[in-house]
This record gives C-alpha cells, sequence and structure tokens, in this order.
C-alpha cells in the first residue's frame, strides 16, 4: 500500500511538538529509572531549564508506540546493526526522532536518562539536523549541537540526572570570555569552548569531523557505537524513512 512521502527539511518549530516516548516492544534492558518518572523529570528539564533559554517548548507523553504527527524518544536494547540505519532520526510521519540505545548507554558506563536529555535538548533545538554556524576556525562550519560540548556534565531534576547543555551564546563568537551564560551549569567560560569528556562536529574540507576535548576522549569516542547518534545522522547526504511494514514489524503489530 502507498504511503505518504515524509517532509525532509527544517520542522515548524511556531507549534509546540508532542513528543512520544515509549520502549520499544523488543527491549528488555531496563532504563535505570521508571519511564513515567523519566518522562515527568524531562518535562521539568524542558519547562524550566531549556524552553525558557532556547524558545523550545515541548509535550511530552508516555506511550506504547509511534502516536500520529507527534515526535518520538524511542528505547531500544541496542545500537542498530548494519543496515538498519534508514529510520535512525524520522518517525513514520516524517519527524523528529531520537533513538536512546539501553543496553548500549549502560555498557558505556552512562546513565539512560542522561543520554536522553542529551537527544532531547539536541532535538528541540535542531530538529532537523541541519543547523550550522560559523566559529573560531574561519575554514569550517560548526554543528548546532547543544549537549556535546559539556556531555559529560548533569544536573538533577526530580532528583533523576539530566545533561547540562551550552546557551545561544556559545555559538557567538563576537562574545567575550566571562561576558555571558554560555552554559547551564555555567562551567563554559567563553564561545565554543569543549569541557573535558566533551566534542564538536564541524564541517571543513569537504566532510564532517570532530574536535575533542583531549587525545583521551577522542579514544573513547572512537570505541563507542554511534550508530542512530546526531553525530552518524550528519554524516548521510540523504536520509531514508522507516517502511511501514519496518515499523510495524519493530512494535509488533501485524
Amino acid at each position: 500500500m502507498a504511503t505518504a512521502r515524509p517532509t525532509f527539511g527544517a520542522f515548524n518549530q511556531g507549534v509546540i511538538p508532542t513528543i512520544a516516548c515509549f520502549i520499544d516492544k523488543t527491549a528488555k534492558t531496563p532504563l535505570g529509572v521508571e519511564l513515567g518518572a523519566l518522562v515527568a523529570a524531562m518535562q521539568l528539564y524542558v519547562n524550566q531549564h531549556v524552553a525558557p533559554v532556547w524558545g523550545t517548548p515541548a509535550k511530552l507523553v508516555k506511550s506504547t508506540g509511534f502516536i500520529k504527527d507527534a515526535w518520538a524518544v524511542v528505547f531500544l536494547d541496542d545500537a542498530d546493526q548494519p543496515g538498519a540505519l534508514a529510520y535512525h532520526d524520522l518517525t513514520p510521519d516524517g519527524l523528529p526522532l531520537s533513538k536512546v540505545f539501553v543496553r548500549t548507554t549502560i555498557n558505556n558506563g552512562d546513565l539512560v536518562s542522561v543520554s536522553t536529555s542529551h537527544e532531547l535538548v539536541e532535538m528541540l533545538v535542531d530538529p532537523a539536523i541541519n543547523i550550522m554556524t560559523t566559529g573560531p576556525d574561519s575554514k569550517a562550519t560548526y554543528a548546532y549541537e547543544t549537549a556535546d560540548p559539556v556531555e559529560a556534565l548533569t544536573f538533577k531534576v526530580n532528583d533523576i540526572p539530566m545533561s547540562d547543555f551550552v546557551y545561544p551564546a556559545y555559538f557567538e563568537i563576537f562574545r567575550k570570555p566571562g561576558s555571558v551564560k554560555f552554559d547551564h551549569l555555567n562551567k563554559v567560560n567563553k564561545p565554543f569552548q569543549i569541557l573535558s569528556g566533551g566534542y564538536q562536529i564541524v564541517f571543513k574540507n569537504g566532510k564532517w569531523t570532530q574536535i575533542f576535548s583531549s587525545a583521551s576522549k577522542k579514544k573513547s569516542f572512537a570505541q563507542e557505537d554511534r550508530r542512530g547518534h546526531r553525530s552518524t545522522v550528519r554524516r548521510f547526504k540523504k536520509r531514508e524513512r522507516t517502511s511501514e511494514s519496518e515499523i510495524r514489524r519493530r512494535q509488533g503489530r501485524r
């Protein structure tokens, strides 16, 4: 049966999105926190911390699967296998999708709540994964990834750890060091600074690459399974949607 093609490009941020948060029916690994509690904490994270700074309100809802016309955050066990990346960043309606690989995250020593809030804030600020800006290197353009440069830092919302994130001034090269607030925890001192454990995605010499805070971060990044992550998405010039049959298969529907 023919299905409507999704819209590729910038998404309408004049409309407050609903974001369906659900555990894939194939997933077995515990999140480490009850899903409803995580969704409630992330709603406060958006309402009290992200939206006042970035102007990106959202309504998060706990669900059992994709909701029509809604964005999505889906929890799966493991990073996708080769050949399964076609649905890495779009829902069946062609809207933003964040995937959190629970077992992969835990095996890497990270918290699911931190990984999820990391992807959430980046999805809200740059839903189409296409915003870039100039920066300290005149030969490069910098991706608007709001959690990557500070991804090792966290703070608690409802006693659940959430990811630190940068403020709009972070991407404004004209700002003087210490002149304004550059990230939520106020640990960044100047534009485009990468804190310990962080990195930035840049486009230079015709390809996407990363700038790391240290050699140890570069080494650990290379060892991580980042399939389906935004750092991988930016490498794709052409993105494909999930087939309807694949979505149904993953949700256990016929």
